[in-house]
């Protein structure tokens, strides 16, 4: 009984969590319910930034601990919300799998409420952690959905997100709201334009690969005669090269330019501009790159990464060129 009092709702909010990820279709959910749930949040933490001097001189212990749940459980809807976008749009074998984890580690945190109050109220940097990436991943999703192209929307979320750190700031400095206002919208800029040099590590959410693979012809937008894995270099040369064909998922109304990169056992020997995917396809906006220039001996690993011309990886295949 003392178990079920202590973890019974984390688990229950565990599995109603996990059921959320079967009712979005590849975790895109409607944009009304990521900004609803940021709206929110943010003026409950403003509210509850502003107040907890007062409240707690008062003894108002209990709305200060009922506001702190409340909090917690947004940033356990919100991060339920995006994860599976992020979970489809990253690309496990390379560096943008890392903030996948983080994501993952917040909502297992959120969720579990003894160690949200291990671990996080003790620490109240942990918090801002929270508030800030929640933002950002949520942002990060939302705009794209209202067609604003993937690399404005990481610039744009990183802003804002930033931003809305101007009550705890406020409080902290003890500062007029135009001078805490005026401080964060320039230290925004400073964050975007550092999330924007590193944005090869964070999923270009909600975009995502829905099916790649490598051929030897192309017929009608669709991959013939596949190749499952290897390939021998008298094969390689009897088909006369290898394509590389990817359908790219992409919400409506978004227009983004892609490319190949073609690379021989982690070297680059060709990048291909493809034609802009086009949003709004449940199977994916369907494109392709022909290699025929390989060399006498092509043996080794190749393998095709698919980005975008700001250069966040969408997906990534690979094959195997033996003797």
């Amino acid at each position: 009984m003392d178990w079920l009092q202590r973890w019974g709702v984390s688990v229950a909010s565990l599995i109603s969590g996990l059921l959320t990820l079967f009712v979005f279709r590849r975790g895109l959910p409607h944009v009304r319910w990521i900004i609803g749930y940021l709206l929110l949040l943010w003026l409950l933490f403003a509210v509850l930034t502003q107040t907890r001097r007062a409240l707690e001189a008062r003894g108002h212990r209990f709305v200060i601990t009922a506001t702190d749940y409340t909090i917690q459980t947004l940033y356990h809807g919100l991060l339920l919300f995006v994860l599976p976008a992020y979970y489809a749009s990253a690309t496990l074998t390379s560096v943008n799998a890392l903030f996948l984890a983080l994501l993952v580690a917040l909502t297992l945190l959120a969720t579990f409420d003894p160690w949200y109050q291990v671990v996080v109220h003790p620490r109240p940097w942990l918090g801002l952690v929270f508030f800030v990436v929640s933002i950002f991943a949520a942002l990060n999703v939302a705009l794209p959905l209202v067609a604003v192209p993937p690399h404005a929307a990481l610039l744009l979320a990183a802003w804002t997100a930033t931003v809305a750190l101007t009550p705890e700031l406020r409080r902290a400095r003890d500062w007029p709201w135009r001078i805490a206002l005026g401080t964060t919208a320039l230290g925004g800029l400073a964050i975007a334009a550092a999330v924007f040099m590193a944005r090869f590590a964070i999923p270009p959410a909600p975009m995502a690969l829905a099916r790649a693979t490598f051929a030897r012809g192309i017929a009608g937008f669709e991959p013939q005669d596949v190749i499952a894995g290897s390939i021998t270099a008298a094969e390689l040369r009897a088909s006369g090269g290898l394509i590389a064909y990817t359908a790219v998922y992409a919400p409506a109304g978004l227009s983004q330019p892609v490319t190949h990169v073609w690379r021989r056992d982690g070297r680059v020997t060709n990048v291909v501009t493809l034609s802009p995917i086009r949003g709004g396809r449940r199977e994916g906006f369907r494109t392709f790159s022909r290699k025929t220039g390989f060399p006498d001996d092509a043996t080794g690993r190749w393998s095709v990464d698919v980005r975008t011309t700001s250069g966040q990886l969408i997906g990534r295949l690979g094959v195997r060129v033996t003797p």
